[in-house]
């Protein structure tokens, strides 16, 4: 059963939490904003309530996670967004990155690859109020019919950089995507600069689930 209860407890989390996040380094007072905002206990089972304020990953089933809020800001961070952007979003998830991107007023174009799990974040990120553009299918070839998009975020390890995804930015756009190995991976960020210039920069080393998909792991 669906708890949706916000209490003086739970916001003196977020509050705590999001001090911390300043404490390792994220500075965007627009997304510390909407991590204080975003409920994000809602996200999670009512049993495991207690550890939905921690900084860490958590399974949610189908082999997927709920990202560390660290990562969640220091991606959003890296995209370097701006309200009215269109976002294309690989791996949907449980929905809390993608309900960041939308509070932070981007259109964000949402991709996930397990079928239950869309099926299941569709209903309650619309039943929360929050409306993204749903897509169930392959993430690593991106979403041609939607693009060029002005950033694409990606919340999986790929093996490589999709060329897919490289297509569907805009010139000018960013696309940040870790990529590694099935254990670890390195963030990037990509800005295409023109049709054939691209501009990468390497951050952090972080550790996602799989990309699945034609581009991504088979």
């Amino acid at each position: 059963m669906l708890q949706l209860e916000d209490t003086y407890r739970h916001k003196g989390q977020r509050k705590a939490l999001v001090k911390l996040l300043k404490q390792k380094g994220i500075q965007d007072d627009a997304i510390l904003n909407a991590i204080n905002t975003l409920p994000r206990h809602f996200f999670f089972d009512s049993a495991l309530d207690s550890h939905a304020y921690e900084d860490k990953a958590f399974p949610i089933g189908e082999g997927q996670t709920i990202s560390q809020p660290y990562t969640v800001a220091f991606q959003t961070e890296l995209l370097q967004l701006k309200p009215g952007d269109k976002v294309l979003e690989i791996g949907t998830g449980s929905g809390y990155q993608g309900a960041i991107l939308h509070l932070l007023g981007a259109d964000v174009h949402s991709i996930e690859y397990q079928k239950k799990l869309f099926t299941h974040t569709k209903k309650f990120l619309t039943k929360l109020g929050i409306h993204l553009h749903f897509y169930f299918g392959d993430g690593s070839k991106g979403i041609v019919e939607q693009a060029p998009f002005d950033k694409i975020l990606v919340t999986a390890g790929a093996p490589v950089v999709p060329n897919s995804l490289l297509k569907q930015l805009k010139i000018g756009g960013v696309l940040v995507i870790p990529v590694g190995d099935r254990v670890t991976q390195k963030m990037l960020r990509l800005t295409k600069k023109s049709a054939t210039k691209i501009v990468k920069e390497e951050f952090d080393n972080f550790a996602f689930v799989p990309l699945l998909g034609e581009e991504g792991w088979k």
